[in-house]
């Protein structure tokens, strides 16, 4: 009986596999949730009497498809990013995943009025975008991040191709996204 071309193993597909494997084990070990509690308030008003939200408590818009799985919060910091004295929490949020890098998204938390579980005042990144976020830092009322994507369908989900810094402040009453120029081709926002 005659092996088909396809069935045979040759010594590039073995090392491709393991490059993937090894792509995707570090990519997994790189976006493992944070375990660290927000950072203090950088507010001028020497911060806030409450710490900033919980990001474990709140309800994220994220389509985590049947029967959701659960969601997972990467990274989170704390600011008073309004002025009005009372933090909020910025949060890298993605749905739970046993393999692969499902997109992340970013949102913005305020307190509830009624004591409630956190609430999302602003998206920053949405998951439908399809990126992940790294790098995120809450210095003086602004957000930094980088975001990471893929520039084609092609590119395996473990290993994005294109990267762009970014920076979002707090401007009359919003957040004005503010994106590191492009070098060589990076993504574009």
């Amino acid at each position: 009986m005659t092996e088909l071309p396809h069935t045979r193993s040759r010594t590039a597909h073995w090392l491709a596999t393991a490059a993937a494997l090894a792509a995707v084990l570090g990519a997994t070990a790189l976006l493992q949730p944070a375990t660290a509690t927000p950072a203090p308030s950088s507010s001028s008003s020497g911060g806030s009497s409450a710490p900033a939200p919980d990001p474990d408590q709140a309800r994220y818009p994220l389509d985590c498809g049947r029967g959701g799985s659960g969601t997972d919060v990467l990274d989170a910091a704390g600011a008073d990013f309004d002025g009005d004295g009372t933090d909020e929490t910025v949060a890298v949020v993605r749905c739970r995943a046993h393999g692969g890098t499902p997109p992340s998204a970013v949102f913005v938390l305020a307190r509830a009025a009624d004591g409630g579980a956190p609430r999302v005042v602003a998206t920053l990144v949405e998951q439908k975008e399809g990126m992940s976020v790294d790098d995120v830092a809450v210095r003086d009322a602004g957000i930094s991040a980088t975001l990471l994507g893929y520039s084609s369908s092609d590119v395996p989900r473990c290993c994005p191709d294109k990267r762009r810094k970014v920076k979002w402040e707090w401007r009359e009453g919003k957040f004005v996204l503010r994106a590191a120029p492009v070098a060589g081709g990076g993504l574009s926002v």
